[in-house]
């Protein structure tokens, strides 16, 4: 077989008469920029996660930057985020002012809350949780800790659209939460879009005004701003695709469960956390991120068998890039980097090629 890790083409191809349709309607209408098909995305957006406001931003690092911004992040603050996480995390924090602390993951790759505890000194204000792969962190903890030394939260939501825990939506637990539509997230796009969570009113107000050149949603100039809008189009078409993103999710952990099955008896691997196995998350599987024994030569075995895998971020943490000025050891995530490795996961795979790709990975090791 050959399994591509994203098969891109697809995304248009699947339902090409349909996106054919959205264009020919947007385009018919001269509705390029902020018209009603954004509207609506935006309202369906906010009604899907239960959040108070939502807005269609330029892509997801833009989200992120936007909302510390709005909060006004000062030149010095420190904000802790997980190094197990794309760089964009950390430079929305430089963008804004910041200066990001990157610390240890835990025992489910995302933020330890211990590691968080330990980093915090008189300069910190802030905790950026990174919802990754499709997981949101224990925010129980993580919220105790904020509440604790004066925080706020913003998170790194990009991955984690419809993720939950405890029946909260990923980007609704704090300030703000950042949400990309890249086109190989599970709600993707055709090119660079993202979206910002808000539950309060004024900061829904100021992020929107950074958004739209300072103007309010009364049309008015109320402060600087930028542009940093959602294509009108892509609003449609993320508008069409929203609709039928509880089946998408839902196939997404049908996959992972296949792979859960496969493969748990292997001890070169150590699985991400299998869907279900902890009741208090529902993850929506954005990759399928596992830990392997021998991870370059089995990429390379799949690779020679027609299965296309990724080492998220080039195998490197945000820690690990010494150019930005980092310069500590967090042997935890460095470990996790030595050995990380992500099968194909997304709703284009068929069960023969899940199948296959399992069946290519425990010949691997077993032969």
């Amino acid at each position: 077989m050959n399994i591509p890790f994203f098969d891109y083409p697809r995304l248009y191809l699947d339902q090409k008469e349909k996106m054919i349709e959205i264009f020919d309607d947007v385009c018919s209408r001269g509705a390029f920029i902020m018209q009603s098909d954004l509207d609506e995305f935006e309202n369906k957006f906010a009604e899907f996660t239960n959040s108070n406001y939502a807005i269609g931003v330029a892509n997801g690092t833009d989200a992120m930057e936007l909302a510390l911004l709005a909060i006004g992040v000062k030149k010095g603050d420190e904000i802790i985020i997980c190094s197990h996480t794309m760089v964009a995390t950390a430079s929305a924090i430089v963008t804004a002012g910041g200066i990001p602390v990157p610390v240890e993951l835990g025992y489910d790759n995302l933020i330890d809350p211990l590691a968080i505890e330990a980093a915090i000194t008189p300069n910190t204000v802030g905790i950026m949780p990174t919802q990754l792969n499709g997981r949101t962190c224990n925010m129980d903890e993580i919220k105790s800790i904020a509440e604790k030394h004066g925080l706020f939260i913003v998170e790194d939501s990009a991955q984690a659209l419809g993720s939950k825990f405890k029946g909260q939506c990923a980007g609704t637990f704090g300030l703000a939460g950042g949400i990309s539509f890249f086109p190989a997230k599970v709600l993707g796009c055709f090119g660079d879009a993202g979206g910002v969570l808000v539950q309060d009113n004024d900061l829904y107000h100021k992020i929107y005004q950074l958004h739209d050149h300072g103007r309010d949603t009364d049309g008015e100039i109320k402060s600087w701003g930028r542009n940093s809008r959602l294509d009108n189009l892509h609003a449609a078409f993320l508008f069409h695709k929203l609709k039928s993103y509880p089946e998408v999710i839902q196939r997404r952990r049908s996959i992972a469960s296949k792979y859960q099955e496969q493969l748990e008896n292997l001890n070169e691997l150590n699985l991400p956390i299998a869907p279900d196995a902890e009741p208090d998350h529902f993850d929506v599987f954005q990759n399928y991120e596992l830990e392997a024994d021998r991870r370059d030569e089995l990429k390379e075995y799949l690779f020679q068998n027609g299965v296309g895998t990724l080492i998220q971020w080039g195998g490197k943490a945000v820690h690990q890039f010494p150019e930005l000025g980092f310069n500590l050891s967090l042997p935890k995530t460095e470990k996790f980097f030595d050995r990380c490795i992500m099968l194909p996961m997304n709703i284009f795979l068929s069960d023969d090629e899940v199948d296959y790709i399992c069946e290519t990975v425990i010949k691997f090791y077993r032969s």
